[in-house]
């Protein structure tokens, strides 16, 4: 195993040393990575590129007065249990270059036909639709999310939304093809990167993902690093399933590659899903996964959690630049905080990873154009009765000023986010339960 992870290290490694000499090729190849990068924050030559954002500047506006100008948080993305929703997971592709175990069934899945899955249109109008709700974070997902054609324009555009709102564009990615378009991400206003690689061998990646690819998940990896130490400030974590009698032995390796790196190793607890053939059997725990760390670095200690509604329960190693996280869906289940709805791409909302009830805003949204996809023309006429709504127009009228398409979408949101459980069901009950594949939630 010892000599599997050497190459990684050693990569690894071979990007700090980059970082630290300063050779003459060095040095201009930095400069020409932070002229990117000053053009990417629009900030002037020669002038220092933050590493984070800067400190907020105090209010002038008293406190008594915030209060009074603060408006309710939306009423349709509530649910009966007083949880609000500011986190919105959209499927952009059920397509993959990887076939993991976990996530598709060996046989595979039936796509559906092009004209069912969500145009990017109508991604950027259900974006800033639920952004203009109180949706704070956007997370795009697959299948796979860069093998999309027009994953760049998509995301230029969600980006846009921060002046909107927004605060996070994240993707979650395999990694394959991420090096080719990162920089492009990071200009549109990619905020942060779940990378899922759940081995360190390549003989094992091509056993658990039935592909090959190794090499070029680490080059991606590697170039999320590089831009870090130039100051992109994109949060990375690397999201590992793990499985008994598969993977357990890499834990320890895996936290050890935080040891010099600001990256957040999550492993996830195995979880079932259609065709997946889980089994409690395979099923490593929380607690079994902590007492494995704890064997190599008995130091390991819980750490706070980065909010209210963060799915991971967080540690870290002392001394060590990583954190490591716990997704524990199985064992102890977070649905009390969970603040996150989802939309699949062929444009249904499911309100819970694990629920088998899903909404279509797809139908509903072309259901003025006659059923069928939107295309740029269509958006800009939805545009069209946006600003007729703003200007007092006739026909603008309705519960909020909406349009009669958006409300009857919030209505249809809303009715949705009220029937959500309390809780997910669990162990004995969810192996039993019909739900998508994976590949066909988008996580």
């Amino acid at each position: 195993m010892e000599a599997a992870l050497r190459p990684v290290y050693r990569r690894l490694h071979t990007i700090w040393l980059r970082s630290s000499i300063r050779s003459k090729r060095e040095i201009a190849s930095v400069a020409a990575a932070q002229h990117r990068l000053q053009d990417i924050y629009h900030e002037p030559p020669g002038k220092s590129l933050p590493v984070s954002l800067p400190p907020p500047q105090p209010s002038t506006v008293p406190p008594t007065q915030r209060l009074k100008d603060a408006k309710p948080f939306s009423h349709f993305l509530t649910d009966n249990f007083h949880r609000q929703h500011t986190y919105l997971r959209i499927s952009v592709t059920e397509r993959c270059n990887l076939r993991c175990t976990y996530c598709m069934p060996a046989a595979g899945v039936p796509l559906s036909p092009p004209a069912h899955l969500l145009t990017t249109p109508e991604i950027v109008y259900l974006s800033e639709l639920f952004v203009g709700q109180g949706v704070r974070k956007i997370r795009l997902t697959g299948g796979e999310p860069t093998v999309r054609k027009d994953i760049l324009p998509l995301m230029h555009e969600i980006g846009q939304l921060r002046s909107k709102g927004l605060k996070e564009l994240c993707l979650t990615t395999n990694g394959i093809s991420l090096h080719r378009k990162l920089d492009a991400m990071v200009d549109a206003g990619l905020t942060g990167v779940n990378l899922s690689l759940d081995t360190l061998d390549p003989y094992q990646f091509q056993i658990m993902t039935r592909r090959k690819g190794f090499d070029t998940v680490i080059k991606s990896l590697e170039r999320i690093l590089e831009m870090n130490r130039l100051g992109a400030g994109i949060r990375l974590k690397l999201n590992v399933v793990v499985m008994r009698g598969v993977n357990e032995h890499e834990i320890v390796p895996f936290v050890e590659l935080g040891k010099d790196e600001a990256i957040e190793i999550r492993f996830i607890e195995y979880m079932p899903f259609d065709g997946n053939k889980w089994s409690q059997q395979k099923m490593l725990s929380y607690k079994e996964m902590v007492a494995i760390i704890r064997e190599k670095h008995s130091g390991l200690c819980r750490q706070q959690d980065e909010g209210r509604s963060e799915t991971s329960k967080t540690w870290q190693v002392p001394g060590f630049r990583g954190k490591i996280g716990f997704i524990t869906s199985m064992t102890e289940n977070f649905c009390g905080t969970c603040n996150r709805l989802r939309i699949t791409a062929d444009g249904n909302l499911k309100v819970c990873l694990f629920g088998n009830s899903e909404v279509s805003l797809r139908d509903l949204l072309r259901r003025e154009n006659n059923g069928e996809p939107i295309d740029w023309a269509a958006l800009e006429a939805l545009t069209q009765v946006e600003m007729d709504r703003q200007q007092g127009v006739s026909g603008s009228t309705g519960p909020l000023g909406y349009g009669q398409r958006e409300r009857d979408l919030l209505e249809v949101i809303g009715m949705a986010v009220k029937r959500k459980k309390e809780r997910h069901a669990g162990m004995g009950q969810l192996e039993n339960m019909k739900n998508r594949p994976m590949i066909l939630i988008g996580g």
